[in-house]
């Protein structure tokens, strides 16, 4: 296993982490720390885990946690809950040598970890997200900036030769899950999980989510096709590869950039062009009855539950007849999405400000109310986004030092690691999945 980051060596620039040194002090966050104190010892005696904290050993048995700070985990945790958790862990109060593992058991137990009685108090509770970050217009552009315009040198060190940002796909065997949506039979394909070495490397499971995307939205020669969130580019020139004629938008400027690089060097800048746009300012080309085909790729997850609506709407009125759209989305069950669509999370605080998983049901419920399209097929492979997760995690830990040569310090360092072992958490444990979604007119 690669050697995780250690702990900070000194406390948190207040600048570029402002708020982190501070540990919740006073009654109010004396009082709280006692309930979080109890509440995580009784969580963690029934879990299968191995917790050693205050000179003893609590858990069933497990991947191991060690708190070095026990009175500052209590405090975070207390005063704000799971967000104060992962702010912990930036500060070095505790440590886990398997982290994913670790969280993993967590992630197949949250909807528990807190007792019945008490989960009807969480509205009291947990912080709602800030009005700055709601998805709107005048926000957005600064949302998708705090993640995506952090260094494309950054990407690049973790990322393979594709620049793919989302799940890949390590094997083509599918089976035919029966399955209802909304009370109707539905058609949905669910991927072989991945073994346990790939087969593949990481590029070539990319490029296969990639082309199997556009094999569902039917791009080839001359299809107008339409790319909601760009990425680095890697997808509109598959596309262009196959003869089509690409518009392709995005809000990160950084992407733009490399994207229109990477695009030129591939010899296809008379048929890619790169737009920084937001979704919202689409229209149907002039000309053209619209596009023949919008795929997008792990983007709705920026949009927000309040703007779901909106960008169905857009994508239906810029479709041409006939055409399809093709979406990849990261998604939560439908429960667990009504339940924390309001909450404020460690992910919305330092990862993705703004953004939500939608569930496929209440994609396929805004779909079917709001326009023409409905959802025609579902392939499932949220077990392949844990793989992808652990090969970046390990090339981002493997380059650590590369890291910190660009400018980022040891906080830095530990909440990327957090941040990508939280999430593959979240997929191993089948708390969060991965879908292609592909979506026809009625």
């Amino acid at each position: 296993m690669t050697e995780a980051p250690a702990r900070p060596s000194s406390p948190p620039d207040v600048a570029r982490w402002p708020g982190l040194h501070v540990v919740p002090t006073g009654s109010r966050a004396r009082v709280s720390a006692r309930i979080a104190r109890r509440l995580f010892t009784a969580a963690v005696e029934r879990l299968d885990v191995t917790v050693h904290v205050e000179g003893r050993t609590i858990g069933k048995g497990g991947p191991e946690m060690t708190v070095h700070q026990p009175e500052e985990l209590w405090a975070r945790l207390g005063r704000h809950q799971l967000i104060g958790f992962g702010e912990a862990y930036l500060t070095g109060a505790w440590d886990a040598e398997d982290l994913g593992g670790f969280l993993t058991v967590l992630a197949a137990e949250m909807a528990d970890l807190v007792p019945k009685p008490l989960q009807a108090l969480r509205a009291l509770v947990v912080k709602r997200p800030p009005s700055t970050q709601r998805s709107s217009k005048d926000n957005s552009r600064n949302n998708i900036a705090h993640h995506y315009d952090l260094s494309n040198d950054l990407f690049r060190l973790f990322l393979d030769e594709t620049l793919s940002y989302s799940a890949a796909l390590w094997d083509t065997t599918v089976s035919t899950v029966p399955d209802t949506l909304n009370g109707r039979p539905s058609q949905r394909l669910q991927a072989a999980p991945p073994g346990t070495v790939a087969t593949d490397s990481l590029a070539e499971a990319s490029a296969r989510k990639i082309e199997r995307l556009l094999d569902a939205a039917g791009v080839g020669e001359g299809s107008r096709v339409l790319e909601i969130g760009s990425g680095w580019g890697e997808l509109a020139i598959r596309a262009a590869r196959r003869g089509a004629t690409v518009r392709t938008i995005t809000l990160s400027s950084e992407q733009l950039v490399l994207a229109e690089e990477r695009i030129a060097a591939a010899g296809f800048s008379d048929r890619i062009e790169v737009v920084l746009q937001d979704y919202r300012d689409l229209e149907v080309p002039p000309g053209t009855e619209g596009y023949d085909a919008v795929v997008s790729v792990e983007m709705i997850e920026a949009v927000g539950h309040e703007f779901w609506q909106t960008y169905f709407e857009t994508i239906d009125k810029v479709l041409a007849p006939g055409g399809r759209v093709a979406i990849q989305a990261i998604t939560m069950p439908h429960d667990r999405m009504l339940a924390t669509r309001n909450t404020y999370t460690w992910i919305h605080k330092y990862i993705f400000p703004g953004g939500l998983l939608p569930s496929v049901e209440v994609i396929d419920e805004i779909t079917r109310d709001h326009t023409r399209l409905r959802l025609v097929e579902r392939f499932q492979f949220g077990t392949h986004y844990a793989e992808t997760l652990r090969l970046w995690d390990e090339a981002f830990l493997d380059r650590s030092e590369e890291v910190l040569a660009l400018g980022f310090d040891e906080v830095f360092l530990r909440m990327w690691h957090f941040y990508l072992e939280y999430s593959r958490a979240g997929f191993a444990s089948g708390y969060i999945d991965d879908y292609q979604l592909l979506l026809q007119r009625d």
